[in-house]
């Protein structure tokens, strides 16, 4: 017999009654029934019931053990009588009696409990992390990221595309989120960084004509963290296609996608491959309030300042005349809502930060509020026609400069589905946000600036650089999004080195910058460069939606903190003496307060 287990504690059934068996694993639960004591024996496969009476040669030992001991049980396989047949175990139609235990590490009083799913403080969870880890949901989730990670190479390697791993030290780049730096113990003074993305050497891999690359990438970003975004590290879907239109990719990667979802989704309704809407950047804005558009949620925003204009609400009129705008979000079916529903709404959009969020009621045709009493029955039956309302469908507004409009009509949307109950929490739905501004205006620096991805090509490509307002000119740039999460953003690539002076140059680069800051990649442009797009889905990202977690790190091994702290391992820490002298570094203390 082997010396640890013939079986995992999720193996035994009704056919090994009788026999004889070793299993291992730590002490999940203990019950004590008079004399008669049970165990749950957990292991990395599941759950196997251990009994032991007075007679066994074990009991004593088996009394005294704390949970989360680690032992290995030998005894023999026994019936469960049907009274106590526990229907939500694959081993639960049996259980075995122990007649000895050996302990392989006994434990301590546990800082957090394993079993059950009791909420925990986050530091006492991440600083245990080891414990946290063996709970049953994220235990799983860990289980879940690992097949999801193994399903979407299968699906990249049948879609033509060849895996290879790009450097992780490399150099700084001025784009972008702040870079990790790494000191450089040969060369004093210098520094690498770590990757934001494999960016330029994936495009580089087209260059030296390799067609088809991916890797499950890791990047490194000093960044704050968010609910759906890691701090210091994250893993994505890294790829790049040569001899590709902006539709190739969008083919491609949609099978990719839609495949993983409904490998994992375990009933929940994906969007199908080939059925990904495109969204132009500007209808997201409108319609939903950003660019990230959760399309579970059925509301959709309407542009009503016209139908302000001269209105006998004056605040909305001067807002329209004064070249600001006002947006509509439809609450449906609200008659029967009492007037606290549409206060507390406005009460909460003062708490995000906005002046307030006006509101009409409806019912059998009767309108009521402020806004709708100034307004006119002849104004509200032209909004309510504008947004499709019914009898008994109420309206929020949202007003004042566009920017700030869209995002209030935007959280708003998504607050008054989530009370209404509108959002559909058994599908995962898809789209392609499409046709991205190239350039914006940024207000800080008084000077045009990239939007999204300095690389990508402009549409129209060097006649609208040269000929179109640069506010005006949009590029060939997507990103993924599902049920409101980006999982990443894409582009057609600028593979010509002429269209990417003129692009920078209107970002207020020199062509002398552009080829000290990105040197490897416009020098490779002058030796045959294809034309080359791709995109980068999060890993993380899909994980958390697949496993219904509102919080990335409940699908993340080993995650840091708020603070991008790792409470298990004590980092980061200060370096010692020794070590800064071998880098040539010196520290100094940060800002005070």
């Amino acid at each position: 017999m082997h010396a640890y287990r013939t079986h995992t504690c999720a193996q035994l059934r009704d056919g090994d009654v009788g026999a004889t068996v070793r299993l291992s694993g730590w002490v999940h639960r203990k019950r004590d029934h008079g004399g008669v004591l049970f165990i749950d024996l957990r292991d990395h496969y599941g759950i196997t019931q251990i009994v032991l009476d007075s007679d066994s040669a074990a009991f004593d030992l088996a009394n005294q053990l704390r949970v989360e001991s680690v032992i290995t049980v030998t005894g023999n396989v026994l019936k469960r009588s049907d009274a106590t047949i526990n229907e939500t175990l694959p081993t639960g139609a049996i259980e075995v009696y122990a007649r000895e235990i050996a302990v392989q590490s006994a434990a301590q009083e546990l800082p957090l409990p394993v079993f059950g799913e009791a909420d925990y403080p986050e530091d006492i969870r991440l600083r245990y992390r080891f414990l946290d880890l063996r709970r049953e949901r994220i235990h799983k989730n860990i289980v879940l990221r690992s097949q999801v990670i193994a399903s979407v190479r299968r699906r990249m390697i049948e879609q033509g595309f060849t895996e290879f791993q790009t450097p992780i030290l490399t150099a700084s780049s001025p784009e972008g989120a702040r870079d990790y730096l790494v000191p450089s113990r040969v060369h004093p003074g210098k520094f690498y960084a770590l990757p934001q993305a494999p960016q330029m050497f994936k495009q580089l891999l087209m260059v030296a004509g390799f067609d088809r690359y991916f890797q499950i990438a890791p990047c490194f970003r000093d960044e704050d963290a968010r609910a759906d975004r890691s701090p210091g590290e994250f893993y994505q879907l890294d790829f790049e296609m040569s001899f590709v239109t902006q539709e190739d990719v969008f083919n491609t990667i949609e099978p990719v996608l839609a495949g993983i979802f409904e490998e994992f989704a375990n009933g929940r309704s994906v969007t199908p491959a080939g059925e990904f809407p495109r969204i132009p950047y500007k209808e997201s804005m409108l319609k939903y309030g950003n660019d990230k558009p959760d399309l579970r949620n059925p509301l959709i925003i309407t542009d009503v300042s016209k139908l302000f204009e001269g209105s006998g609400f004056g605040r909305f009129a001067s807002i329209v005349e004064g070249g600001d705008v006002v947006r509509a979000i439809p609450a449906p079916g609200t008659a029967e809502k009492s007037r606290k529903f549409f206060d507390d709404m406005n009460g909460w959009a003062q708490s995000e930060g906005f002046a307030g969020l006006g509101y009409a009621t409806r019912k059998g045709g009767e309108w009521g509020g402020p806004i709708a009493k100034n307004h006119g029955d002849a104004g509200m039956a032209a909004i309510a026609e504008a947004l499709g309302l019914g009898p008994d469908d109420g309206v929020f507004f949202a007003a004042g400069k566009e920017a700030q409009a869209a995002k209030l009509a935007g959280l708003a949307r998504t607050r008054v589905a989530d009370q209404l109950g509108l959002i559909d929490p058994n599908a995962f739905k898809f789209c392609w946000i499409v046709d991205f501004p190239m350039f914006e205006y940024d207000e800080d620096n008084k000077k045009v600036d990239f939007s999204h991805n300095p690389f990508s090509m402009p549409q129209g490509e060097l006649e609208a650089l040269e000929t179109m307002d640069p506010l005006d000119i949009l590029a060939f740039q997507y990103d993924i999004v599902c049920n409101g999460v980006e999982l990443s953003s894409g582009a057609i690539r600028n593979h010509k080195p002429e269209i990417m002076y003129k692009a920078f140059s209107i970002a207020g680069y020199s062509q002398e910058e552009v080829d000290k800051n990105f040197a490897g990649m416009i020098n490779a442009f002058k030796f045959g460069a294809p034309p080359h797009g791709g995109s980068a889905p999060g890993i993380d990202r899909i994980v958390m939606l697949l496993a219904d977690e509102p919080n990335i790190r409940e699908v993340i091994v080993f995650p840091m903190n708020q603070k991008a702290e790792d409470l298990m391992m004590g980092a980061p820490a200060p370096a010692t003496p020794k070590q800064l002298r071998e880098l040539s570094i010196r520290t100094v203390d940060g800002p005070k307060g």
